[in-house]
């Protein structure tokens, strides 16, 4: 009977109707709770969609603005209507400062063909920053980026690249070469 009615009685079952969130099963151990495979769906403040899922989500109840995710993947949609997907092992969200901290094996991949490798990121979610302090490697279609420190500002309207930077970028065939008699 007390299964029956825990199960009757879903407290998550009138705010799941209500946002765009849907969470597999949720288990509270000590203070606290994790939800197995959440998902958050949305539309960005200039209307671009993401999908955003996780293997797992851990809540503190002694820190209620902090959320653990582990085995993260993300879907977005960019301004140029290309779609970007972020996977990393593990991050941190701090609700009260609108910050994401991605770490461990961090890829995203551009439908354009780009590829990057990040050791750690922040993302600003508010401003739509990120800076990541640790090695990273960007890979296109051209070439290769590799740096010590990485900083997107303004929602990719400026990339910064720091510390160590090496570039590697391939011409394209209709390319100029240098004359044979040039010196």
């Amino acid at each position: 009977v007390v299964v029956a009615l825990a199960a009757w009685f879903n407290p998550l079952r009138m705010l799941a109707a209500r946002l765009p969130i849907s969470v597999g099963n949720v288990v509270v151990s000590g203070s606290k709770i994790k939800m197995e495979n959440p998902k958050l769906s949305g539309f960005t403040r200039d209307k671009r969609r993401y999908d955003v899922t996780a293997g797992a989500a851990l809540q503190d109840l002694t820190r209620p603005g902090i959320v653990e995710l582990h085995d993260i993947s993300a879907l977005l949609e960019m301004q140029e209507k290309s779609t970007m997907k972020l996977v990393a092992e593990d991050g941190v969200f701090d609700t009260k400062k609108e910050q994401l901290t991605l770490e461990r094996n961090i890829v995203v991949t551009s439908s354009k063909g780009d590829e990057g490798y990040f050791e750690e990121a922040v993302i600003d979610t508010k401003n739509g920053n990120v800076v990541s302090e640790k090695p990273m490697q960007l890979k296109m279609l051209n070439g290769t980026v590799k740096g010590n420190r990485f900083e997107l500002t303004n929602s990719g309207d400026v990339i910064r690249f720091d510390n160590g930077v090496v570039v590697n970028m391939k011409l394209d065939n209709n390319a100029t070469k240098p004359s044979a008699a040039a010196p």
